[in-house]
């Protein structure tokens, strides 16, 4: 199969994530966000939802259904509750990310590294990546109700027969990263956090840099959309809404 490149044109921002922050934006379709793991082991918190109807927004169970999968890497897509992808993992030299963990919220925080709150620590309190994504939704008119699965770029997580979930330390390397295409215009949810799960007893998120470039649409012969049949109608799907 010929395998197309991705052209990026020129960058358009370059911006940072600092460790247990949080940030939100729009990536229009067409451009690629590039995250960067800088310090290896991060785990960063994401949300996908449509800006033109944030009604739409990402799936989980679709997204892992629709391409036989447990988890994302490079050639995956992430799809919204209309069949629609949102976004394609176009590269990334992790080579899983999780799926199905969830994120920590206020008692999970407490109960691994103890509570530190504002007016105890100032800047250096500890956040949890509910109350962050929370923060940022608040922003764009949303709220707690629009809180769905999401996803941990540079985590992994593996199942035993029974079931049992477990963190795979040191997924992610220094420098490790993932590349983001946006097939649509999408409002970008973002929280370093530690992932629910990470047995380490300290308190310590990761720092991520962000990188913006212009793309390419995605054409006949990309990985993203030939990687399965399903993944063939999605890209269908979600053009019909730009011709």
């Amino acid at each position: 199969m010929v395998k197309e490149k991705i052209m990026s044109v020129k960058v358009l921002w370059e911006d940072s994530i600092p460790g247990g922050s949080h940030g939100s934006f729009i990536m229009k379709r067409d451009t690629i966000l590039k995250v960067t793991d800088i310090v290896g082991n991060g785990n960063l918190v994401a949300l996908f939802y449509n800006m033109d109807n944030k009604l739409e927004r990402y799936n989980m169970a679709d997204t892992l259904k629709a391409q036989h999968t447990f988890f994302l890497s490079k050639g995956n897509v992430c799809y919204s509750d209309m069949g629609r992808i949102l976004c394609s993992i176009v590269d990334s030299s992790c080579t899983w990310h999780d799926t199905i963990s969830g994120m920590s919220n206020t008692d999970t925080i407490a109960t691994k590294y103890g509570a530190l709150n504002y007016q105890k620590a100032h800047n250096n309190m500890y956040r949890n990546a509910q109350d962050s994504v929370l923060i940022e939704l608040s922003k764009w008119g949303l709220d707690r109700r629009d809180l769905v699965a999401n996803v941990n770029f540079f985590s992994k997580v593996t199942a035993n027969e029974q079931g049992v979930l477990s963190f795979v330390s040191d997924n992610s390397k220094p420098g490790d990263f993932v590349e983001l295409r946006f097939e649509m215009n999408v409002l970008v949810v973002l929280a370093s956090s530690q992932h629910v799960l990470d047995p380490s007893p300290r308190y310590s998120p990761n720092p991520f840099a962000l990188t913006s470039l212009k793309c390419s649409s995605a054409g006949p012969y990309d990985l993203c959309r030939n990687l399965c049949p399903e993944n063939g109608r999605g890209f269908y799907n979600t053009e019909l809404i730009f011709r």
